[in-house]
């Protein structure tokens, strides 16, 4: 008997894959679990049902939510990473030479070991315990209260604004990382497909830049995401990612998608979303 696994993208639309095994399946305090063995895209981690990752393509999503901030930034020595309990955004950032402490704080402890065990080529840096690493198992929303002029940079690798993630798309959320960042720093925070999330996505661009003097979206191309395209929004309070010099950008060791070009072209926004953007602000 086949076995296959959809995630219902929207009530009209399924994205389902073929699965090979079932490795892993329990429920922590905050949500269900599963790791699978697909046919295309290899291991994958479920949560709730939404595919958050896999071996075949996780390289895409965790280059492109840590090196673009991180190259906007011109020394990032203080990072923070909120959620990315498979390890893959801190496996990333500490890959830069400038980053002294990278700070990782995960609501779900459960999530940081399973994938621990399943899926060791993201969480590696987790596995070594990576000198640069400072794990915390917690509430990001809690921490981002407590901390001011803090940290250079804020990665938020949340999954969907539902469950344990939905307080991570709030404006109340917003002024805490903004208190949270150093006169110079930014923050970064995966805003879900174009396609899919559109009034997500313009409310996040009015609530973040009400903060923010800077705010810029940019693009990548995740195949086990919803429609396949997938945004990323920054929030600056100096640097404005569509203006760096990419000549200066240190060149990143192991990365598959990433480079100078990308930098620079995932800034360039298809027209539909050049019009998302401007009904924000009507």
């Amino acid at each position: 008997m086949e076995l296959w696994y959809t995630e219902y993208q929207t009530e009209n639309l399924g994205f389902t894959v073929r699965i090979k095994e079932t490795l892993y399946t329990g429920r922590s305090q905050f949500q269900e679990i599963a790791v699978v063995d697909s046919y295309e895209f290899g291991r994958m981690l479920v949560l709730d049902g939404v595919f958050q990752t896999s071996i075949v393509d996780e390289y895409i999503y965790h280059e492109m939510i840590a090196h673009v901030p991180l190259c906007v930034h011109p020394n990032p020595k203080t990072v923070l990473v909120i959620g990315g309990g498979d390890g893959g955004t801190i496996r990333e950032v500490v890959k830069h030479q400038s980053v002294e402490v990278a700070e990782m704080v995960e609501i779900d402890g459960t999530v940081v070991e399973v994938c621990k065990k399943y899926l060791p080529e993201i969480s590696v840096a987790l596995n070594e315990s990576h000198p640069k690493l400072r794990l915390t198992i917690g509430d990001g929303i809690k921490h981002m209260q407590e901390v001011e002029n803090k940290y250079d940079v804020i990665i938020v690798d949340c999954s969907d604004p539902i469950g344990p993630g939905e307080g991570l798309f709030t404006h109340a959320f917003y002024q805490n990382v903004h208190k949270a960042l150093k006169a110079d720093g930014l923050f970064v925070q995966q805003t879900e497909s174009p396609f899919y999330h559109q009034e997500l996505i313009k409310r996040l661009q009015t609530d973040i830049s009400s903060l923010f003097p800077i705010t810029r979206l940019y693009l990548a191309n995740i195949p086990i995401y919803p429609s396949g395209l997938h945004c990323f929004t920054i929030g600056s309070k100096q640097y404005d990612p569509a203006a760096v010099d990419i000549s200066r950008i240190p060149e990143i060791a192991d990365t598959r998608y990433y480079n100078r070009d990308i930098q620079k072209s995932c800034f360039s926004l298809p027209n539909f979303v050049r019009e998302l953007l401007k009904q924000a602000y009507v």
